[in-house]
């Protein structure tokens, strides 16, 4: 190889480190620019998922829960909000990479989130919650051993009733009222939007055993401005049964 070839071929191979750096570059800036990792309870960091939020077949007709809840809200309420959340959820959960073992691994790390992976996840999961607490030929009470909890924490079945509606009554705008087992004391309260007691953000945290959704979706069509009545007609509908399956 003479001088000349040899300058040449020098110089080629330095343009095309010129040309490469950048892209390597980029590449690294690629690979370290992770999608959020949801981590368990110990900090321990989920496997990855993907996870898909499902909506399972509504468990009764829509026209099951009246004379409580109309069938047009059941179905505009079932078919229109409840999918849209559930595929905005799984939507948010492609875009943005999510990595979550389980449902539980996804709102124990719902703050590193986006507002549509939260608001939509709490949606898709709240509203699967709520058609299985509810169901036809409610007695409008309970029996057993959930009886039995509820009159020994709050005094009486009323009593629970009361403050049960009370925190219904007084979330402002949307929200839940729940039902939730903490550290082995039941605990009523509420969160805001479609927040549960499984996000790590929420002020109110627990184990879910009964919600009440407060959203004006939910009940305006029948009840318009009147939540008190949709909540005193709601306890006809309750399906204690599911209540009881998880709280054991």
């Amino acid at each position: 190889m003479d001088r000349k070839q040899f300058l040449t071929r020098s110089l080629q191979a330095a343009a095309g480190a010129l040309v490469a750096g950048p892209a390597l570059l980029n590449a690294t800036s690629c690979a370290s620019a992770q999608a959020p990792v949801i981590t368990d309870a110990k900090g321990a960091p989920s496997p990855v998922g993907p996870l898909t939020f499902a909506q399972p077949p509504l468990p009764y007709p829509y026209a099951a829960l009246e004379p409580s809840i109309d069938a047009l809200t059941m179905e505009i309420h079932y078919s229109k909000h409840h999918a849209a959340y559930v595929k905005n959820v799984n939507e948010a959960i492609a875009a943005e990479g999510i990595a979550a073992a389980d449902e539980a691994a996804f709102f124990a790390g719902i703050s590193k989130l986006s507002a549509k992976a939260r608001n939509n996840g709490g949606g898709a999961w709240n509203h699967n919650f709520f058609w299985a607490v509810m169901g036809p030929g409610g007695t409008g009470a309970p029996e057993g051993k959930v009886l039995d909890a509820l009159n020994g924490a709050f005094g009486s079945f009323d009593k629970f009733k009361e403050v049960f509606a009370d925190a219904a009554m007084k979330r402002f705008g949307s929200g839940w009222a729940w039902l939730v087992e903490q550290n082995g004391k039941l605990v009523i309260g509420s969160t805001p939007n479609q927040d549960n007691p499984l996000m790590d953000l929420s002020d109110l945290k627990g184990k879910p055993l009964l919600a009440l959704d407060v959203w004006e979706h939910a009940y305006y069509l029948k009840y318009q401005n009147k939540r008190n009545e949709y909540v005193a007609n709601w306890w006809q509908v309750v399906n204690w049964s599911e209540v009881a399956k998880r709280m054991a």
